[in-house]
This record gives structure tokens, C-alpha cells and sequence, in this order.
């Protein structure tokens, strides 16, 4: 893995927040029909969080995630919210252990864990007894059936990303990518993406975790983009890893970000100093809702006097839902049928909307970095349909 980056060689220490998922609404929501939750009787919600580790910062995830979630119980337009916590530990074994106990205890949704692997197994756990979870991991590849993953998806970032690309007037697109499963999965995103846009990926360059091996992928790079007329340049990776480097080497080399756009699948704006790398001026890359994302984020500062976590939002979001769906009073209320409308909802950071693939969809806006300042190229929408969508 890349330890440090301080110039091209010799590495800038940086790290990269993860994309946060603001109000308590349902998005212009569509009616649903048939209760799971009686009006005006408090939905049961299991909030399951990693505490229990021992370890600070997953302990300060788990403060976080929780007290997001009961922010958002402060305005649910008269639905009241049963919330109970359950540990994880971030332990497969024991999130399934506790999201048995929840439903046992008459939870009527789960909401967490935060990784991967907990989180599969608390879905399989509770599949059979008509519960849906919805986790706050990003990973695509555990969705599906009654789990659902409310953290910003690869294929969320490349479908708005190419989206925009393609308006822009880009059509051929080179893909770089590193040979880890975050980079397999960024890189097939970005596939779909640009292919159901009508664009093509006209080149794909992978390279080891490594400094000497993305210095030693730069003639590759460069090959791929003169030799196919790339007019777009894809990159999977973030400020931690490899993009000062790229941004920083690729120029050096002859890639011109004035013929061939760059353009990235994370933000580039995190950390603060990343906005005064010269390879990064100009680039491309979504970010939230920043009206929302400031709100929620002052809302939280004003009640418990620190920042949230930068996957806070996602639990605050999981309430923003259910609330929303409650407040109407009848339905199915927490089915998958219900909980997967069309119209989505408000949440921390914008509009967003579960699928019924198990993944999500994201009101995201384009920006880039100019003269170390972000800039909005194309706003957040408002609303599902609008641009982006």
C-alpha cells in the first residue's frame, strides 16, 4: 500500500474521508399501501454499530452513527422511534447473533452494521423473518434480497460522472485502475457507466499497490490515451493512495489534462491540502449535496458540539427514511416494496433513493478544483429526474 506521498516520489501524507450520504421528508414521495406499522404506534428500530472493538476510532464511528440517528428522530412530523442500539464488535458472528436478538425483540428494521462482512451476515440472518437491513457499507456485492447499502456506491460515482462526461462531448475514455477489489470494482463501474452512455472505454491500465508500480505504469498510461485518442482519463483512486502521484507524473509525461479531461471516481477535495496539487487542477469528480451536507453538519455541531464522522450522515439518513414512510401512516410501510419508491428521500447530504438491486442511487454534484478552489460544474439535483438522472 502506499505509505506517504509528499511529491511525485516521494509522497504528501494525506487521507481520504469517505463520501458522506436535509430534511425529513420523502422526496415528492409516492403513496404506498397495506401497514407493517400501525398510525401513531412507535416503529421498533435496531441500530446495529461496531462498539465493542476496544479500538478509538471505531468507537468514535459508533458515537457517531448513533447520535446521527437520533438527531433525525427530532423531527419525523409525529412518527415516534424506538431505537436500540445492538454492538457488533465488527464481528460477523456477533451481528448476526444481535440482529436475531433485535427482530426477536420485535425490531421491525435494522439499521448498520458499518463493514462488509458483519453486515452480510446480520442480512442472512434475518431473511427469513420478512426484516429488512439497511447498512452502512458501500459495497455493492453484498446487496441484495432484504440488504440494502446506503453508503455511495462505485456505480453511483460513474454513472453521474460519465453522465456528465458525455455531455461534456467525451466519448473516448481510458480507465486506470489499481489491482486491489476496490480498483476491480471501480474499474467495472466505470465500464457500465460509460457504456450506457454510448461512450466507450477504449483502454484500461491497471497497476500494483505501489509507488514503483504506478511510476512504472505511466508509459502504459500514456500509450493508452495517444494510441486511442482518448479524450477522457478515468481514474479509480483516491487522495491516499495514488492520485498525487498519477496527477503529479501523468502531466510530466506528456498527458495533457487539456486534451484528454481527468477525471476521477473519489473526491479530490479531501484533505483540504489536496486542492494545491497541480495535477488535480481542472479534474473532475462528484461530490454531495453541499447545501445539505452544511446543514446536517451545523445541526449536528450545534447538538453535540463536535463534527459528525464522515459516514454519520448514513444513519441519520436510514431515519430520514423510515420516518418518512411512517408518517403516511399506512402501507407496507418498511417492505422492500415501500422502501424502494421511486421518488427516494431526504437525507444528510441530499436526495437519495434505495434500488431494488439492494445498491443506491445519490443526487451527486460535478465539480472540479480551480486555482485550488472546488468549483460546481453541474449542481446536486433536487430531485429524482433532474440533471443527472
Amino acid at each position: 500500500m502506499f505509505a506517504v506521498f509528499r511529491s511525485a516520489r516521494k509522497g504528501l501524507r494525506v487521507l481520504t474521508l469517505p463520501l458522506l450520504a436535509l430534511t425529513l421528508a420523502a422526496c415528492d414521495t409516492l403513496p404506498v399501501t397495506n401497514s407493517g406499522v400501525a398510525s401513531g404506534d412507535p416503529v421498533q428500530v435496531a441500530l446495529l454499530v461496531p462498539s465493542g472493538t476496544g479500538d478509538g476510532a471505531t468507537e468514535s464511528i459508533a458515537r457517531s452513527l448513533e447520535n446521527a440517528a437520533r438527531l433525525a428522530m427530532r423531527d419525523l412530523n409525529g412518527v415516534t422511534i424506538d431505537l436500540r442500539v445492538y454492538p457488533t464488535a465488527a464481528d460477523a458472528s456477533l451481528a448476526a447473533a444481535n440482529a436475531e436478538k433485535a427482530v426477536n425483540e420485535g425490531a421491525q428494521i435494522i439499521i448498520g452494521p458499518v463493514y462488509a462482512a458483519p453486515s452480510n451476515a446480520a442480512g442472512r440472518a434475518v431473511a427469513g423473518k420478512g426484516v429488512s437491513v439497511l447498512s452502512f457499507s458501500n459495497n455493492a456485492a453484498i446487496a441484495g434480497g432484504n440488504l440494502f447499502v446506503l453508503g455511495q456506491t462505485f456505480r453511483n460515482t460513474a454513472d453521474r460522472m460519465a453522465s456528465y462526461a458525455v455531455s461534456q462531448g467525451k466519448q473516448r475514455f481510458v480507465v486506470v485502475a489499481g489491482k486491489d477489489a476496490a480498483g476491480a470494482q471501480g474499474k467495472n463501474a466505470i465500464q457500465q457507466a460509460v457504456t450506457a452512455q454510448g461512450a466507450s472505454v477504449v483502454g484500461t491500465v491497471e497497476y500494483a499497490l505501489s509507488q514503483q508500480d504506478v511510476i512504472a505504469a505511466i508509459p502504459a498510461i500514456r500509450a493508452a490515451v495517444t494510441d486511442n485518442g482518448a479524450d477522457a482519463l478515468f481514474l479509480t483512486t483516491d487522495t491516499a493512495t495514488a492520485l498525487p502521484l498519477l496527477s503529479q507524473l501523468l502531466p510530466e509525461a506528456g498527458v495533457s489534462s487539456e486534451v484528454t479531461q481527468f477525471m476521477g471516481l473519489t473526491r479530490w477535495d479531501i484533505p483540504a491540502q489536496t486542492l494545491s496539487l497541480p495535477g488535480v487542477q481542472n479534474g473532475w469528480f462528484a461530490i454531495p449535496d453541499q447545501g445539505a451536507t452544511s446543514a446536517f453538519s451545523g445541526q449536528y455541531q450545534a447538538a453535540y458540539g463536535a463534527a459528525p464522522h464522515p459516514i454519520g450522515g448514513l444513519a441519520f439518513d436510514a431515519i430520514a427514511a423510515i420516518g418518512a414512510l411512517a408518517s403516511q401512516g399506512q402501507g407496507d410501510t418498511l417492505t422492500a416494496a415501500a422502501l424502494t419508491q421511486g421518488a427516494g428521500f431526504r437525507g444528510a447530504s441530499g436526495i437519495f433513493r434505495l434500488n431494488p438491486d439492494g445498491t443506491n442511487t445519490r443526487g451527486l454534484a460535478v465539480a472540479t478544483i480551480s486555482e485550488a478552489q472546488v468549483k460546481i460544474l453541474s449542481p446536486a439535483p433536487q430531485r429524482f429526474g433532474g440533471a443527472g438522472f
